[in-house]
């Protein structure tokens, strides 16, 4: 799925919205001036010659010179090298929260070995933090810090067309799993302190990392809000549903795979065990990783042939 349509009214002059598919986020491009071209997330890696063209398409004969993420999750930042290759003049900026992970580049760091999950590595050359200004294409964008689902997370807001690029922090009808909360760590706190930045900055339009622009934020900051509630009183179902969705962004990537294999990739990959998805008993992890894939099947969201699981065409 790629939408590229009309751009919403009041956004600055230049800002493309690109809406893709669940294997890469949203990148959102800046055209505005004729020197220069900027884009905010880049998308997975297995759709990195997609994310080149694209951009191609939007900035015309101006040059790339800045790519800058909200956060490295593999979705978002999966496209960096390859526009780095495209235009070696272009600078990457990342959250400041990750200048250890990628300075060396460590991939246990930045979650791309847990979540088996892949990224080429790129070259970063500057941070942000909470309190900095961005400037994309003609215009300057306040940096809020939006923690919760990446405790690293940032999101860029407009003041003047009340714009905002909420990454992962804000989505209209979803909320995105919430990470830390998996190892047992304080998400669900700062998820609300994200919300609640986001509605004092009362922005007029968001442009999210999964789905169409919307202006309705009230109404996405309290269907966020619900379903964080009730993940705390509920927490397994926010372990539950992480580790379905784990599972399916996987098949969405290598669409068929042997069931042995499905099972055995599960189990061997460490986010499920740090989310204590199998419990304690032994051989329970083979026996629930098997339980998860039946329970998406029966779900629509995977079929099985035989020994081979593949995932249907239509749309997560």
């Amino acid at each position: 799925m790629l939408r590229d349509g009309p751009r919403p009214a009041g956004l600055p002059g230049g800002v493309h919205l690109l809406q893709r598919g669940w294997l890469s986020a949203n990148s959102i491009v800046f055209a505005g001036r004729d020197d220069d071209a900027g884009v905010v997330d880049t998308g997975y890696v297995s759709h990195a010659t997609q994310t080149v063209s694209l951009v191609e398409h939007a900035i015309g004969t101006r040059p790339l010179s800045q790519i800058v993420n909200t956060h490295l999750h593999s979705d978002h930042c999966g496209g960096n090298a390859a526009l780095q290759l495209r235009w070696p003049s272009a600078s990457i900026t990342v959250p400041l929260g990750y200048r250890s992970a990628v300075d060396p580049w460590n991939e246990e760091q930045l979650s791309f070995v847990e979540t088996g999950q892949r990224c080429a590595r790129f070259c970063v050359d500057g941070y942000l933090q909470d309190g900095d200004e961005l400037a994309l294409g003609a215009k300057v964008w306040q940096v809020h810090a939006a923690p919760g689902h990446d405790p690293h997370a940032l999101m860029f807001f407009e003041p003047h067309s009340r714009t905002l690029i909420s990454g992962d922090a804000l989505w209209e009808h979803r909320l995105a799993i919430i990470f830390p909360e998996l190892h047992g760590d304080s998400g669900f706190n700062e998820a609300f302190i994200a919300l609640d930045r986001i509605e004092r900055l009362a922005p007029r339009r968001v442009l999210p990392g999964h789905g169409a622009a919307f202006t309705d934020v009230a109404a996405a900051l309290a269907q966020s809000r619900q379903r964080l509630e009730r993940y705390v009183r509920l927490p397994h179902r926010h372990r539950d549903h992480a580790v379905r969705a784990l599972v399916v962004y996987h098949m969405l990537e290598h669409r068929r795979r042997e069931l042995n294999d499905l099972t055995a990739w599960i189990v061997a990959t460490p986010i499920f065990r740090a989310a204590n998805a199998w419990g304690t008993e032994a051989g329970g992890s083979a026996l629930a990783a098997a339980e998860v894939v039946e329970s998406l099947m029966q779900d629509g969201l995977l079929k099985c042939d035989g020994s081979v699981v593949t995932i249907p065409e239509a749309e997560m």
